[in-house]
């Protein structure tokens, strides 16, 4: 008789990482936001930096729940040593989307799970994308539209700014905030299964 699966506990408010989830059938059976401290340390490259805040977001719920497998997430946009992170309001949302405009860029988002008993796994997955160059007056009717609030680098790749993606290299679902195929692979590693 196989064992019963332990919980699955999601370390995190994203209504985006529990769509990607259902997308694949999985229903965390419990959610509980990890807030911790999101600001990069001095000279902190993007890479190290997903990775610590997934480890902290799954670490900080962790308690809550012993008996869960918990899953920590973060992602950040990273143009050269640059991290975008969300913006604070309209106007930083327009600085970076002109930032991102006509070039190349980094979508980096951590994982990471702490399964009963303290084993834990994780793992970045970096997506590259060029974003086509934008005009005026679509940066202000993309700022207008309010998709920029809570996304990192100022932007939803599930939405409007889809169009602006002129490549992607990498996952569509870590640029979402989840990336599917780094997520199933590293629950399972710990005996966690879909």
């Amino acid at each position: 008789m196989a064992q019963p699966l332990p919980p699955l506990v999601l370390a995190s408010a994203s209504p985006r990482r529990l769509e990607l989830l259902a997308q694949v059938g999985v229903t965390p059976d419990a959610v509980l936001p990890a807030d911790i401290d999101e600001t990069p340390l001095r000279g902190e490259l993007a890479r190290p930096l997903v990775l610590r805040l997934a480890r902290g977001k799954a670490a900080a719920a962790a308690p809550q729940r012993p008996d869960a497998v918990v899953l920590g997430a973060d992602t950040v946009v990273a143009v050269g040593r640059r991290i975008l992170g969300k913006p604070a309001d309209a106007d930083e949302a327009r600085r970076m989307l002109g930032l991102l405009s006509g070039r190349a860029h980094r979508v980096l988002t951590g994982v990471a799970v702490i399964a009963p008993g303290g084993r834990t796994a994780s793992r970045v997955s970096e997506t590259r994308l060029h974003f086509k160059r934008l005009t005026p007056g679509e940066t202000d009717a993309y700022v207008a539209g309010e998709e920029w609030r809570g996304a990192a680098g100022g932007y939803r790749i599930q939405g409007r700014a889809g169009a602006f993606v002129r490549d992607l290299h990498g996952s569509f679902t870590g640029v979402v905030g989840l990336p599917l195929y780094e997520t199933l692979a590293l629950l399972g590693g710990v005996g966690w299964r879909a």
